[in-house]
């Protein structure tokens, strides 16, 4: 079976240098709202006249401050919550919304399920159907996902946001595996609404955020009302300073994998027949091995030092190069990749471990199948 990967189009990085000024430029706002003992008392509950926390209020000042938006608020639930409060503050039930032609994440997929909205897809990487649909004056809001939904996408998401602003569209944005990675999220280019999670940006589990105009924010809130549903102080305090390691962190890994990917092109470990670097949710590496045996690679990767799947995919948890399948929304888009190719994410591993355990795990893989491998170069 002739098997392949696409070409893929990677989003550009945070350079070192910038990592570290995006690093100053967020405690540079901390300063800016909290006074040096609030960073060491956090509160918890509905207090009277905000209705949630006096430290969230303050995080999420200091948020709305570092992304340049009107305002920004905690949610619960992760990635996912903040998508789910986002589209349920701005896009009633019924009403259409504009979408990219590719298989959809599955959680929001869940959303816009629930939500009752009618999604209408249309190829983002054709500047002429999106026009089209743009030009009708069809739709009051689009939804789009940063990073790449399906593994050829090439769209530019500034180019897009921008078509959506002179349509007169508004835009809600997933930027999970985005915010802090690329140099701009969703709404530095100018979207409405960006949705992460902070469990991805090494915060506490669960909590995400909503970051753009006031009007979605104010629905958000008006929607989040009860006691329970609030991000504590605690948790909102432990966002942020998990945040201020984030950029460096990310630029350093960035780095990492690039050079692993040019040390497996140059043909370094006998086995892989091909690499791409690709934004398939986080940026990571595609590999795709001589053997159709990736599914079984985790496994014994795991044996030497490898985390065999994730926890949050780059959350406190993971700091073990993780050796893992595709994500379900590409296998859906490519389904012949999964016997094939393996993701890997260097996580705050160096070049050569990560190099070292794909070494060990694909001499030990093929030769329990009595496999030969092939050296390249």
């Amino acid at each position: 079976m002739d098997v392949r990967l696409p070409q893929t189009f990677p989003l550009p990085t945070v350079l070192l240098d910038e990592a570290i000024q995006q690093q100053f430029r967020l405690m540079e706002c901390t300063a800016r709202h909290f006074e040096g003992q609030q960073l060491f008392e956090p509160d918890a509950g509905v207090v009277p006249g905000l209705g949630r926390p006096r430290t969230t209020a303050r995080v999420e000042a200091v948020l709305a401050d570092f992304f340049g938006t009107e305002d920004a608020a905690l949610v619960q639930g992760a990635g996912t919550g903040a998508i789910r409060a986002a589209l349920s503050a701005a896009v009633p039930a019924g009403e259409e919304l504009l979408i990219h032609r590719a298989p959809v994440y599955r959680t929001t997929e869940v959303t816009l399920r629930g939500l009752g909205v009618r999604t209408v897809d249309v190829d983002f990487n054709d500047r002429d159907e999106l026009d089209r649909a743009l030009a009708g004056g069809r739709f009051r809001y689009a939804y789009l996902q940063h990073t790449r939904q399906r593994l050829g996408d090439s769209y530019s998401p500034g180019e897009v946001l921008a078509a959506f602003r002179a349509a007169g569209v508004r835009s809600v944005v997933d930027d999970n595996y985005s915010v802090f990675r690329v140099p701009s999220c969703g709404v530095q280019l100018g979207a409405d609404v960006s949705c992460f999670s902070l469990f991805k940006l090494h915060g506490p589990e669960g909590v995400g955020a909503v970051v753009g105009a006031q009007e979605v924010i104010a629905g958000v809130r008006a929607d989040n009302y009860s006691g329970g549903g609030q991000v504590q102080g605690h948790q909102a305090l432990d966002a942020l300073r998990a945040l201020t390691h984030v950029p460096v962190m990310w630029a350093v890994q960035s780095r990492t994998g690039a050079e692993v990917a040019q040390r497996l092109q140059a043909g370094e470990v006998p086995g892989v027949a091909e690499v791409r670097i690709a934004n398939a949710q986080d940026r990571c590496l595609l590999v795709r091995l001589e053997h159709p045996v990736a599914r079984e690679l985790p496994t014994f990767a795991a044996r030497h030092g490898a985390a065999p799947y994730p926890v949050g995919s780059n959350s406190r948890y993971e700091i073990a190069p993780l050796f893992y399948r595709m994500s379900s929304s590409s296998l859906d888009d490519a389904p012949e990749l999964a016997d094939w190719t393996v993701r890997i994410n260097p996580m705050r591993a160096g070049a050569d471990l990560v190099i070292h355990i794909l070494r060990r795990s694909l001499e030990d893989l093929f030769a329990a199948h009595d496999l030969p491998a092939v050296r390249k170069g």
